[in-house]
């Protein structure tokens, strides 16, 4: 009896010894399967990685024909004598401004080069209100017609006159440094000139929102990336190549008929003041007219964007030149070299 239940204990071990090696071996299987699983990820995720960044770079160079497309267009247009001219046919005389608004009409234009596409269009500065020029009157004008209510319209117009300024003294409604401070991340007015239109995003009251155009409360607005600019080197809006969302925002006419304006604007062969001002329904000692101007454009944006075929990676560019007339070419006034959000508002 002895001996069998020796046996039995032994075997009994024997069994334990068996199970504790399987649940062993279990757990390295897991744990292998874990690091393979891990590392498999990591792999697949770097190569993502590698590809997007690929696509990108080809995006970027796609981005950069495109841009250099748009300056030959530009210049190819331009005379010597700084005169904006037709591609092909006679010189025009200097106070034409027919091609101005051909080329600088701020329409995309899309090519095909290689395995992808770039997309490019050509802006004249000189066709937005100049937010560092800007009057009282006219912002609280401007962001009234862009349905702006109050008190949220003060706000902005008293923040904006505070922000460009140069002291430390708020406006009723306005914003400094205490107000900037009080914020998370903190910062401090610039009570200086705006550098580019995108400093707007630091003033109190601009939301994104309102600054790129995109839906808020339920209406879509324009821009006011749209509507401003720093470069414009004139007091006034150049007529001739303003877009509709600035005739809006100027005159308070509604956003289709400001487009039928430009639509109507591009059928005319020669364009005088009292021609556009008679397509926009104002008469010739209109007030409203102060706002405007007739000119050759002579600082230009250019923006340009690229794609590799079937990728959805993109990259896109912008530069703001000035042209210096003669044979002395362009000055690059502004470089950015990662631009975003520029193609939100398409033609038409």
């Amino acid at each position: 009896m002895k001996t069998i239940s020796n046996f039995k204990f032994q075997i009994s071990n024997c069994s334990n010894e068996r199970g504790v090696a399987l649940v062993v071996v279990l757990w390295i299987f897991i744990f292998l399967f874990v690091v393979a699983f891990d590392f498999t990820a990591s792999v697949r995720e770097e190569g993502m990685a590698t590809s997007r960044y690929a696509e990108e770079g080809e995006g970027y160079y796609l981005a950069l024909a495109g841009f250099e497309k748009g300056l030959y267009r530009l210049l190819e247009g331009t005379t010597p004598e700084g005169q904006a001219t037709r591609p092909r046919g006679p010189v025009r005389p200097r106070g034409s401004l027919t091609l101005s608004q051909e080329i600088v009409d701020g329409i995309w234009r899309e090519e095909s080069l290689g395995e992808g596409l770039y997309r490019v269009r050509l802006v004249d500065e000189g066709g937005k209100v100049n937010l560092n020029r800007a009057a009282e009157d006219t912002l609280r004008r401007i962001f009234t017609n862009l349905g702006v209510e109050e008190p949220r319209r003060t706000i902005l117009v008293d923040s904006i006159l505070d922000w460009r300024d140069n002291d430390n003294l708020h406006r009723v409604n306005g914003a400094e440094n205490d107000y900037y401070l009080s914020l998370s991340p903190s910062y401090t007015a610039k009570n200086g000139p705006f550098d580019t239109v995108e400093d707007l995003l630091w003033v109190r009251g601009v939301t994104p929102e309102l600054f790129y155009g995109l839906q808020e409360d339920g209406i879509r607005r324009a821009g006011l990336r749209e509507i401003f600019t720093v470069d414009n080197p004139v007091d006034r809006v150049n007529l001739i190549t303003a877009s509709a969302e600035v005739i809006h925002a100027l005159l308070g006419l509604p956003l289709e008929r400001s487009r039928a304006f430009v639509d109507e604007r591009t059928k005319l062969s020669e364009k005088t003041q009292a021609d556009l001002l008679r397509l926009l329904g104002m008469a010739a000692g209109d007030a409203a007219q102060r706002q405007f101007v007739l000119i050759n454009p002579s600082v230009i944006t250019i923006e340009a964007a690229g794609t590799r075929t079937g990728s959805a990676s993109q990259r896109q560019v912008k530069g703001v030149i000035r042209l210096l007339g003669g044979n002395r070419g362009f000055q690059l006034i502004r470089w950015v070299d990662r631009a975003q959000g520029i193609f939100d508002r398409e033609e038409g």
